[in-house]
């Protein structure tokens, strides 16, 4: 299957203009000859220089940045930058009412200073190899229903991997297998996890979130999206919990920092890990995904934000609480208002479906029945998932979005069974660590009662199948009054309240356990997922089968050839070059954004546009120091044609030197059909200038220590 890929690859390069596009896996550069490609568009670095086995490259500054973002080392002492936005639930977690580093930001002036998180880890990719055909001789025997490795499979093959390899037994070190090209090629990966990772630096939420939610995915952009780490380690630089005797991580290789201007047209690349894309999917899959994913999405989250939001604005303790919370779930709440829109203006499905004819003909003439018949079915299974995922994504969404919840109802009964035994008292643990794991600093009673209120009715309108709770509790016991039940709910159960929880561990009875109304909704959700899920399994199985088919045929094409694998949170390089872009008839942008838009936008009546006063200081007396452009302007913002998405935040923007110049934060509106279809004239990656960042660090943040121990090119 590589070789077919490999071989097809060669025929799509062929102009730089086109070659923005593209996920491209480091490990396959050269012999895909992604490199050349690279260099006719101006890279003047080796190949080496960008991956190596034998010797520090850029991959080794590069890595995983908590769960779902990237960060770039970028002194020789572990310090690291990536995205506000992938900092904050860390700086949430070490900020409290006294001292809310999330509104005001933090500026560590020593390492003393520097604050330890809880959580938080930084993964570097230490090895990847091709293991398809292990795989695929492990399949012969253990082949699932979709003809591609379960998880459970895979991950039992990464750590039979890890145990026979050098790596085996030593500290912080983690193996996984994945499947790239709908499962046609399989590749191991070796990690190296630290999770002892420091806050150093942070602008305040005005500054590193400035614009909101009313400036996501858009452009023009002001926003200084930045946080700053430092990876600590033991005395043998090796990974280690938490410890005061801990110290700076010394790594062999970190990204030197250009201050040079920028130029449209600047040859400009990105390394990180781009979490998902599906950009070979059908047009029916393309419209399930509209109808079925994301309209239930922004359905169930646009009430649950405007609960939270009246919250937050109401409650300074309450923003604090639900900031997080509420940023996650707009992300992708916006993002699913703008794919679907953008969908129907690229109009992706039309494209989607002269690909279709093309693959149609090619199987006509390969006179392969498999490929004669994959779209058809597809299509077929479609019609019955469709209405069915619909159902599925509106009750997860539902869900997800109510906090006062348990899994294991179990444990209330069996205690009462138990109490004074050694079981009891192991029981009676886990239930305190439930109410403490609902009851954490992040969680208000009240605020999490009244977005149930509103989503009760909701669902029950959109959806077409309840859970039973709906009809044998809420019915039945509260004739319908949804805030009678969520107020009963919220004020008798057992988890409800720290005096009720004492009251049932003092004096437990099964019937009271049984008859609780938190864990009998518990109880029906669960049960009601649980059903879901049987059959989500099903349709998955039968629909990675046919992909796998259907994108095996697209390789083997002549044309419109898929030569990359889709996004799946693995190490990737894209390049292109920094461009603006015309979105519409007689509106042009420009490639980059100033401080003066951040002062022209700045609207003391919306927090989203709040500009502190030491920014409006500095602004005014241009004291902006080696960081603007020759004609005295900051650059706070710029575009590039680089292919990004979720999990690229935070990801560095390299020039042709290999030298930082900006960390990628967004896409743009117009291209929000990016994750299933790239539009090389409309797809643009919005990155913060590294010049805007050093300003930050040393001008308003008065650390210019940090910067001082960071390689510069001037």
């Amino acid at each position: 299957m590589r070789k077919v890929i490999l071989s097809i690859f060669a025929l799509a390069m062929t102009l730089c203009a086109k070659a923005d596009e593209g996920m491209w896996m480091l490990q396959l550069m050269k012999e895909q000859h992604v490199i050349d490609q690279m260099k006719k568009c101006g890279l003047r670095i080796e190949a080496d220089d960008v991956y190596s086995t034998t010797k520090p490259s850029l991959k080794d500054c590069v890595g995983i940045f908590g769960g779902g973002c990237t960060g770039e080392v970028v002194s020789a002492d572990g310090l690291v930058l990536t995205n506000h936005h992938c900092g904050f639930d860390a700086i949430q977690g070490v900020s409290t009412d006294e001292h809310n580093y999330l509104k005001n930001g933090y500026w560590a002036k020593s390492r003393s200073e520097e604050l330890a998180t809880k959580n938080l880890a930084f993964t570097f990719i230490v090895d990847i190899t091709d293991v398809t055909e292990e795989v695929e001789n492990e399949m012969k025997d253990k082949k699932s229903a979709s003809g591609i490795m379960t998880a459970s499979q895979l991950k039992a093959f990464a750590q039979k991997k890890l145990a026979a390899s050098k790596y085996a037994g030593k500290a912080g070190y983690r193996a996984e297998c994945l499947p790239f090209f709908a499962g046609n090629s399989y590749y191991l990966f070796i990690k190296k996890v630290y999770k002892d990772v420091r806050l150093v630096g942070t602008p305040p939420q005005c500054v590193g979130k400035f614009g909101g939610e009313t400036d996501n995915w858009m452009w023009p952009r002001h926003t200084c999206d930045f946080s700053m780490f430092r990876i600590y380690a033991d005395k043998n630089g090796e990974p280690a919990d938490f410890s005061a005797d801990n110290v700076p991580l010394k790594c062999p290789k970190h990204l030197a920092i250009s201050l040079k201007e920028l130029n449209e047209g600047d040859y400009a690349m990105v390394m990180g890990f781009p979490g998902s894309t599906e950009r070979y999917l059908t047009a029916s899959e393309i419209k399930v995904r509209m109808e079925s994913e994301n309209t239930p999405r922004i359905i169930i989250r646009t009430e649950r934000q405007r609960v939270l939001k009246e919250a937050m604005q109401a409650d300074p303790s309450i923003a604090l609480k639900y900031a997080s919370k509420y940023a996650h779930s707009a992300n992708y709440w916006k993002n699913a208002i703008g794919m679907n829109k953008a969908i129907v203006d690229n109009k992706v499905i039309e494209g989607k479906l002269e690909q279709e004819k093309a693959f149609a003909a090619f199987a006509e003439k390969a006179g392969n029945s498999e490929y004669e018949t994959v779209v058809s079915l597809i299509d077929a299974l479609m019609k019955d998932y469709g209405p069915f995922y619909r159902e599925l994504m509106l009750f997860v969404e539902f869900r997800r979005a109510v906090e006062f919840k348990v899994d294991d109802v179990s444990l209330f009964s069996a205690y009462a069974d138990k109490k004074g035994t050694d079981d009891g008292k192991a029981l009676e643990k886990k239930i305190r660590s439930l109410y403490e794991r609902i009851h954490d600093k992040d969680y208000d009673h009240k605020v999490d009662a009244n977005v149930l209120k509103a989503l009760l009715p909701l669902y029950a309108k959109e959806a077409k199948q309840l859970p039973t709770f709906y009809k044998d509790i809420v019915e039945k016991n509260f004739k319908g009054n949804y805030n009678a039940f969520v107020d009963e709910m919220y004020s008798k159960s057992i988890l409800a309240s720290e005096e009720n929880l004492n009251k049932f561990l003092a004096k437990p009875s099964s019937k009271l356990a049984n008859n609780d109304l938190m864990l009998k909704f518990s109880a029906s959700m669960r049960s009601f997922l649980q059903d879901k899920y049987a059959d989500y399994s099903g349709y998955s199985d039968k629909a990675n089968l046919l992909h796998k088919i259907y994108v095996r045929g697209l390789c083997k094409m002549n044309e419109k050839n898929p030569v990359y694998s889709d996004a799946n949170f693995t190490l990737r390089m894209t390049y292109g070059n920094v461009k603006g872009y015309s979105p519409k008839d007689a509106l042009t942008y420009r490639y980059y954004t100033t401080l003066e838009g951040v002062m022209q936008k700045e609207d003391p009546n919306n927090d989203e546009f709040e500009v502190p006063q030491r920014l409006k200081d500095l602004f005014q007396k241009k004291d902006y120091g080696r960081y603007a452009n020759k004609d005295g302007k900051l650059v706070t913002c710029f575009l590039t044609t680089n292919d990004i998405t979720g999990g690229n935040s935070g990801s560095p923007v390299i020039n042709a030197d290999g030298q930082l110049i900006g960390l990628a934060f967004d896409g743009n509106w117009e291209s929000l059909s990016g994750d299933i279809h790239f539009d090389n004239e409309l797809q643009r990656c919005i990155c913060v200038d590294i010049r805007y960042v050093l300003f930050m660090i040393d001008k308003f943040g008065g650390c210019p220590q940090i910067v001082q121990e960071m390689t510069i090119a001037e």
